[in-house]
């Protein structure tokens, strides 16, 4: 059997018995969650959480939707990226000027060959990023369907920011993620964040991918999804302290 389904009081009694049933241990699975476990009133209208878990080295494993490692992909022709770079410029600044906000937008180079980053430079810039950044998606989304003839990992990455609030973000929500992740692991219980985009969930997962005592994984559907922060006892530590160590050969003199 490579899957299993569980059901449990919490998210961890279900992780439980779906690897008592699988026979396996948690290191060696990935888990899907599939409901958190609600409480009715009077016992009515409650349910249990409930998990999928597949082994890993099945070959019907599903592929994780907020992948950490970079997609190995070939690079762009420089002359496809300014193309993509100088439009995505234009469009964008006419986007803003129909808003009613007086700006410049300087194309800078992003964390990738085939990433630009269009900065916003204006007076209004609480207007363009919106509530937790959705304003700015919105523009990069739009930008991304207008200006993008590849959609998608395969084509060139349009980024928008004002007022440095990406890298803004980006410290909030490490900071975030750590100290959840200390309450996750002192309470011994699985806390979830809401409502979080594609972008804030990875930043989530690179923040608390190596510590050993915690995984992280998505629940729901759609762009904006709520991120569990699964504490993992002492498994993952377990496994890392068996690792064989490597041979060293000593030398006589």
């Amino acid at each position: 059997m490579e899957r299993m389904e569980a059901e449990g009081e919490t998210i961890d009694q279900a992780i439980e018995d779906a690897l008592k049933k699988l026979g396996t241990t948690r290191d060696r699975v990935t888990v899907e969650i599939l409901a958190e476990a609600r409480k009715g009133v009077f016992g009515i209208g409650g349910r249990k959480a409930r998990v999928r878990a597949s082994l890993r080295n099945a070959v019907m494993m599903e592929e994780p939707d907020d992948p950490i490692e970079p997609v190995p992909k070939k690079a762009l022709p420089e002359k496809e990226v300014a193309a993509v770079r100088e439009k995505g410029k234009e469009i964008l600044g006419e986007i803003v000027r129909l808003i009613g906000v007086q700006a410049t937008i300087e194309a800078k180079p992003g964390d990738t060959p085939e990433e630009i980053l269009l900065d916003i430079h204006g007076d209004n810039g609480g207007l363009l990023i919106g509530r937790r950044g959705q304003t700015l998606e919105a523009l990069q989304y739009i930008l991304a369907r207008v200006v993008c003839e590849k959609q998608g990992i395969d084509g060139v990455q349009l980024v928008v920011d004002t007022e440095n609030y990406l890298e803004r973000r980006k410290k909030t929500l490490e900071d975030m993620a750590l100290r959840l992740g200390e309450k996750a692991k002192r309470k011994r219980t699985t806390v979830t964040v809401d409502s979080l985009s594609a972008r804030d969930r990875r930043i989530v997962h690179l923040a608390l991918e190596d510590d050993p005592w915690l995984t992280t994984s998505s629940l729901g559907n759609g762009t904006y999804r709520r991120l569990l922060i699964i504490p993992e006892g002492d498994r993952k530590k377990k496994k890392q302290e068996e690792k064989p160590a490597p041979n060293v050969k000593s030398s006589k003199g």
